[in-house]
């Protein structure tokens, strides 16, 4: 499957959402008004795109339709592809010019952090460029072993310490060990709990102070991981990450499950954060630079134009082929994939998503047992309370029936040891009402 079959079948469910509206709407319209355009935007926030964008893009539609003087309905389809391609152009060229180059990854827990990374790795592994991966996330159970899978199935090195360790310090033999081993690109796992939190900012403020130490001038990109299925509660996290972290990019994963897919648009105009990869599946290579063309081809294209489009490709991979075979045929000796690269088998990823799912359901779990007992523990104070009540009134009582504060010999006699306080307070005269 050529990589624009890729996007089309990845965004299918976005696309059905969102163009699939827009198009019925259209085609119940004969002309070009205030209307048409009012039920556009209205289209456009329901796909997740955002009202200050839906307003932008109605904006420049209104404008490019008066300046082609253009009057057939139908032909918004084709100038909301352009607008849309113009919106999304600019940045999305991943920065990895020095060797080595720093990578730094971050997100919450759950987004697909991890496997964002390895197949980042793979990727450029496919290449042939050399990868370090950095462990930094030392906090969350099982993400050094998770890395590691990727590690070895990607072909790429890795440095790691032991759970609990200082990320900063993960990094920084990262960084010493990419120097000695000649690696071309540093990738960083970072801490994704809390990530409002000041201590955790404090600490990817503190990584972030060890690469310019050690890597004065390097390339670095700080890509932030989102899921997409989140809709606008991503545009909410870019914001918080935008101002701690400095991120150059986003990763957009889990496009394919979602309808949600214009949330795209929403973080590169509101937030002017270019996105730079998405996730349209499960599949080693199906995290793919994220090309706008090809994006708004695949949300608002005519079928005709899709199918164009991935007839082009088709043939282009079909060429390439056919050059790969001529190659090979010629006794031009050429290095075997399998040299640079070992790809996943089906039983590797069934493991890496179910351990993701698991991790994700333990966090669950561990939110529900501790507000458990945190509601437990209130009670159990509350249990106390009442019986040290109980007790406080049965003291009172055997002291004004015995009348202690006068018959101290029989007081000592017939009381335990945990009476000497109250028996000392009623003495001294203390009212216990």
């Amino acid at each position: 499957m050529g990589f624009f079959e890729k996007i089309k079948e990845g965004l299918k469910k976005t696309r059905d959402a969102l163009f699939g509206r827009i198009d019925k709407m259209l085609k119940s319209f004969t002309k070009i008004d205030d209307e048409l355009f009012e039920e556009l935007e209205e289209l456009l926030v329901m796909g997740d795109v955002g009202m200050y964008t839906a307003e932008k893009i109605c904006d420049e539609l209104r404008k490019r339709v008066k300046e082609e003087g253009i009057t057939n309905p139908q032909e918004i389809r084709r100038l909301l592809e352009e607008v849309v391609t113009d919106m999304l152009l600019g940045g999305q060229e991943l920065d990895v010019s020095t060797k080595p180059s720093v990578i730094l990854v971050i997100g919450v827990n759950g987004v697909g952090k991890t496997t964002t990374i390895g197949k980042l790795a793979a990727k450029f592994v496919r290449e042939g460029k050399r990868v370090t991966l950095a462990a930094a996330d030392t906090f969350r159970a099982a993400a050094i072993d998770q890395l590691e899978i990727w590690a070895e199935r990607s072909g790429a090195d890795i440095i790691k310490q032991n759970e609990g360790s200082d990320p900063a310090a993960v990094v920084f033999d990262a960084i010493s060990s990419a120097k000695a081993r000649g690696s071309d690109i540093i990738i960083a796992d970072t801490a994704g709990r809390l990530h409002n939190k000041k201590n955790l900012m404090g600490e990817l403020a503190k990584i972030n102070r060890i690469i310019d130490r050690e890597l004065p001038g390097a390339a670095k990109e700080v890509l932030l991981v989102l899921d997409a299925t989140t809709g606008q509660n991503a545009v909410n996290q870019t914001k918080e990450f935008r101002t701690a972290a400095g991120i150059t990019g986003i990763v957009l994963t889990k496009l394919d499950g979602t309808a949600k897919g214009g949330v795209v648009l929403a973080i590169k105009e509101e937030l002017d954060v270019p996105v730079k990869f998405i996730g349209v599946g499960e599949q080693i290579d199906d995290l793919q630079p994220f090309v706008p063309e090809d994006f708004a081809k695949a949300l608002f294209a005519d079928e005709a134009s899709i199918e164009e489009a991935a007839s082009a490709e088709e043939e282009a991979d079909k060429s390439a082929l056919e050059a790969e075979k001529a190659e090979e045929s010629s006794g031009i000796e050429t290095q075997p994939e399998e040299d640079i690269y070992k790809p996943a088998t089906a039983d590797i990823w069934a493991q890496i998503d179910a351990e993701a799912e698991a991790e994700k359901q333990a966090l669950a779990q561990d939110e529900e047992t501790l507000k458990k007992n945190q509601i437990e523990e209130e009670k159990a104070k509350e249990e106390a309370e009442k019986e040290r009540q109980r007790k406080r009134e049965e003291r009172k009582n055997r002291a004004k029936k015995r009348n202690w504060s006068t018959d101290t010999s029989s007081a000592a006699e017939s009381q335990s040891d945990e009476d000497d306080e109250w028996l000392k307070s009623w003495r001294e005269g203390n009212d216990f009402s």
